[in-house]
């Protein structure tokens, strides 16, 4: 996923509160030794701060005069991510955008500079800071452990600090400017003496009085014509009225206002080519923003307050007034220009314009004097918002999501968010549009990701890095940088909040990444998994049993508990009825489920949801194409019983696992027939709440989760590996290698816990004798090889046939893998470090580390040649925490010592035996 950017910057917001001195002992690796990095949350009165920090990374929040975060940076890297400030957070309510804190008024936006902090200032339209509170991190939902198949306990809720900051509405928002009057000109009449008129020499007829008509400009287009006057000592405000006219081609060139000071020109004009406004300034260059609609005139209202100078437009009178910028203004007006005041209001035309002249008006300018002073209260019509943080123990990970509570007299909606926004440092200089990107250090994930088995994929209806508007200083030619993060549904939620109800966000976490090395990212990736999905740690043996009948599985409850699997799924195409209500029916799998936990065993089954569609048509959703075409919505009455008749035969028949196919997608419903939801924009909020609260409630009853999807976040526990389901028909030999491809490609970023693998035990998909494994005594060598892939990789497979084995000698070589994983399972569960893929001309394999555990690392070498090989290896054992020396046993043999080199990598000459493979354990002297 192409999310975010990095860049060193010289100047930081401020000390990182939790660095390393440049001549101190470097810190220790986080990856091998996290104990040493707790979170802290800590307030800087004098610097108007609260700082989130565990070492590894550091959020600095400004607590006035608004709440922002101003700065973003890896202590042990120097990297400072964030370029520019802007708001916490936005939420629409009843159909108006607010900013949830926020500060302005920076000059430029490629960094953000410590002694541009105090000059920051909020806005009364936003919502405005009110109080901080903090205190542990709770659980987002509730964990039933599954001890029996953890080789290690996580903790749960991780450990860390949880913050919350408390924002109330926005002041009332300012109307016209209201203060007396000093100078107005509706352009009636003769001409004010009081107006000095700059007309281009571009053409004869240049004239601010076309025809004798005071204010009617006419001039070449991308030339000057304007008036100046003195600017009235007091003054504060101006509003100047434009018609942009006949003049379609000018940009830079069309009719605005330019406020003249001793130090600079700021101006603020209308582009009539694109449609847009354009603000410029000594400081910031060309800033262009908004839109106007050419057929009307439009009102350009300058406000001067606290050394600034805000910009904003209207086209209706006032009714609809937006922000269109700012800019610095320290020193006072001493004139005014209006008209074609030309580029930054120096009034200079472009060089060789030509063309006929074409018309422009100025109608009116109004300038006041300031307002009487009034304390302003908080809006008593809008909900309160909260902004959640929190940073975990042990690795440089944060957190944020948003709460709106509404503690008005009357429902509001919350039609959208923006949950959270950082304005980002770009991670390469592209001029141009660049076909692919740097990958940034900088990994951001929410709960609110479905429809892939990958999570670049799953994010994307939530994660967004988008070009920034407020960014004229940027590199690229067209301002098309994406630097701006926002996250975000991608419709929705447009829920309706009651009086005292609330609204919580989907969560965002953001991980700091240390290194551009596609291994380490990768274990930074891991290692967050397991702290915000620790139950994806669950790792048990699974098999697939291809009939529902009560026979077939009371055989395969023995076959199971003899060889020491520890599930069993009931799988598609079984004749399992997940959504029968018929209570005998129920008794019989709650008596099948008794007898597999007599035998240590979890009973469960499959149920098919996405690409099915509901009984009927008219409960599927509605509008936009279904992504597998066709889709029960969850907000109709037939998907909110489907939901209902899961948990219920779950809990009736206290069944341990639920394998959900297809899951939901992300689909939208343009229903607005269905019960549950309203229309197309509240539809995939309402679905993906009731999909998850499901899988939460699995996940507090102790139900284990198959979902090819990406719910791990929302309770699931495993979603596929990755894998052709047709490569399953070629021949054995060939499935031996591509398994093992898909599982070290698999294992970048997914821990081996975390993705399923397949072995059809009888043919599937075609292929015939050569494909098939059954009958298994006959192909022990290949079903060694599976077990010996799949154990020796800490990966699980569906085991889908008849049986487990058919001889004594088959289930004696099932037995003795499953002995060696349980024998090794805490190493094997650790994270897997990628050595050689495989290609079937020479040695591949991987190496699983387990810094915490008595067996620091335990290697697999796999040779699928036809004759045995001696390889030198070079083992890297980084990450296993050993250093200088290490024991090694080969395939269980007495271990010896070796010496590990300064990279802390041992050197190992392995015999691989013919279409075989060797494994060695590594411990500590």
């Amino acid at each position: 996923m192409r999310l975010v950017a990095v860049l060193l910057v010289a100047g930081l917001v401020s000390p990182p509160l939790f660095s390393v001195p440049p001549d101190a002992t470097p810190p220790a690796d986080w990856l091998v030794h996290p104990d040493g990095f707790k979170a802290s949350v800590r307030e800087d009165k004098s610097r108007k701060e609260l700082t989130l920090g565990n070492g590894l990374a550091t959020r600095v929040i400004r607590l006035a005069p608004n709440a922002a975060t101003v700065s973003l940076d890896n202590p042990i890297t120097g990297e400072s991510l964030l370029r520019a400030v802007g708001p916490e957070s936005r939420v629409t309510i009843d159909g108006v955008e607010y900013a949830v804190g926020g500060l302005s008024g920076q000059p430029v936006k490629n960094y953000l500079k410590a002694e541009w902090l105090d000059a920051l200032r909020d806005s009364p339209d936003a919502y405005h800071f009110n109080g901080w509170k903090e205190g542990p991190i709770e659980a987002r939902f509730p964990w039933k452990k599954r001890t029996e198949w953890l080789s290690r306990d996580l903790p749960w809720p991780p450990p860390g600090r949880h913050v919350v900051l408390e924002f109330v509405p926005p002041t009332k928002r300012p109307g016209p400017p209201a203060g007396p009057v000093l100078f107005e000109d509706h352009f009636r009449g003769p001409l004010n003496e009081a107006w000095k008129v700059h007309a281009s020499p571009a053409h004869a007829r240049s004239s601010f009085s076309n025809e004798g008509k005071p204010g009617e400009i006419l001039a070449v287009p991308d030339t000057a014509v304007y008036a100046e006057r003195g600017w009235p000592k007091g003054g504060v405000a101006v509003d100047v009225t434009v018609d942009t006219g006949d003049d379609t081609s000018s940009n830079s060139w069309g009719p605005g206002l330019a406020l003249v000071c001793p130090d600079r020109v700021v101006c603020f004009a209308a582009r009539p080519a694109s449609g847009q406004f354009e603000i410029c300034d000594p400081d910031r260059g060309e800033h262009i923003a908004g839109k106007f609609d050419r057929a009307k005139p439009v009102t350009l209202r300058a406000r001067i307050d606290g050394g600034r100078v805000t910009f904003e437009a209207s086209q209706d009178d006032g009714k609809t007034v937006t922000v269109v910028g700012d800019a610095r203004l320290a020193r006072e007006p001493t004139a005014i220009r209006v008209g074609k005041v030309g580029k930054s209001g120096r009034g200079v035309d472009y060089p060789n314009a030509t063309g006929e002249p074409v018309r422009s008006h100025v109608r009116s300018v109004v300038i006041r004097g300031p307002e009487p002073v009034q304390k302003a209260a908080p809006r008593t019509d809008l909900p309160a918002v909260e902004i959640h943080y929190e940073i975990y123990d042990g690795l440089p990970l944060f957190s944020k999501w948003l709460v709106v509570r509404n503690g008005t007299q009357k429902p509001v909606r919350v039609n959208a968010f923006v949950s959270e926004e950082l304005r980002l440092t770009e991670v390469e200089s592209n001029v141009e549009a660049a076909p692919d990107r740097e990958r940034p250090n900088l990994w951001v994930e929410t709960d609110y990701a479905f429809g892939a088995m990958d999570a670049p994929h799953a994010v994307n209806k939530s994660v967004f890095l988008t070009t920034d508007p407020d960014y004229p200083t940027q590199v690229h030619y067209d301002r098309q940088t994406p630097c701006l993060l926002r996250c975000r549904p991608l419709a929705g939620p447009d829920q309706d909040v009651a009086p005292g109800g609330s609204l919580e966000s989907f969560r965002t976490f953001e991980l700091l990444l240390d290194s551009t090395e596609r291994e380490r990212r990768g274990l930074a990736q891991r290692r967050m998994y397991r702290t915000l999905a620790p139950w994806t740690a669950e790792n048990p043996l699974m098999f697939h049993v291809r009939r529902a009948d009560e026979q077939t599985i009371r055989a395969a409850i023995e076959q199971a508990s003899e060889v020491g699997f520890e599930m069993l799924i009931l799988s598609f195409g079984s004749g399992f009825h997940f959504e029968s209500t018929d209570p005998l029916y129920r008794r019989k799998f709650q008596a099948l489920a008794a007898a597999a936990r007599e035998k240590k065993l979890a009973l469960g089954g499959y149920s098919l949801l996405a690409s099915r569609g509901a009984a009927d048509p008219k409960d599927n959703t509605q509008g936009p194409p279904a992504m597998y075409g066709a889709m029960p919505c969850l907000g109709s009455k037939w998907g909110h019983a489907y939901l209902q008749q899961l948990k219920g035969f779950i809990s009736e028949a206290d069944l341990g696992v639920l394998e959900h196919d297809g899951s939901y997608p992300g689909d939208r419903c343009n229903s607005h027939a269905h019960p549950f939801h309203r229309g197309l924009e509240d539809s995939q909020w309402v679905q993906w709440r009731a999909i998850t609260d499901l899988y939460k409630w699995c996940r507090a009853e102790g139900v284990y989760l198959n979902i090819p999807d990406w719910y791990f976040l929302a309770g699931g526990n495993k979603c596929g590996m990755g894998y052709c389901e047709t490569n399953w028909s070629l021949p054995r030999a060939e499935q031996e290698l591509i398994e093992r491809q898909n599982i070290f490609d698999g294992t970048w970023t997914k821990t081996g816990s975390m993705g399923w693998m397949f072995v059809p035990l009888t043919e599937y998909q075609g292929g015939g004798p050569a494909a098939t494994i059954e009958p298994l005594a006959k192909h022990l060598d290949h079903y060694e090889a599976r077990l010996a892939n799949l154990l020796g990789a800490g990966v699980q497979a569906c085991y889908r046939g008849p049986r487990l084995y058919d001889t004594d000698e088959t289930k004696a070589l099932v037995k003795k893998w499953v002995a060696f994983y349980k024998t090794h399972r805490e190493v094997l569960d650790g994270d897997l470090i990628h050595l050689r893929r495989a290609n079937g001309r020479d040695w591949d394999g991987w190496l699983h580390v387990n810094p915490q555990g008595k067996e620091k690392g335990l290697a697999f070498f796999y040779n699928p040649l036809s004759e045995p090989i001696e390889r030198e290896i070079r083992v890297p054992l980084q990450y296993t925490g050993l250093v200088d020396k290490a024991r090694v046993s080969i395939d269980g043999a007495t271990p010896t010592s070796v010496a590990l080199d300064r990279t802390a990598t041992a050197t190992l000459k392995v015999r691989i035996p013919a279409r075989g493979r060797t494994w060695v354990v590594f411990t500590t002297e």
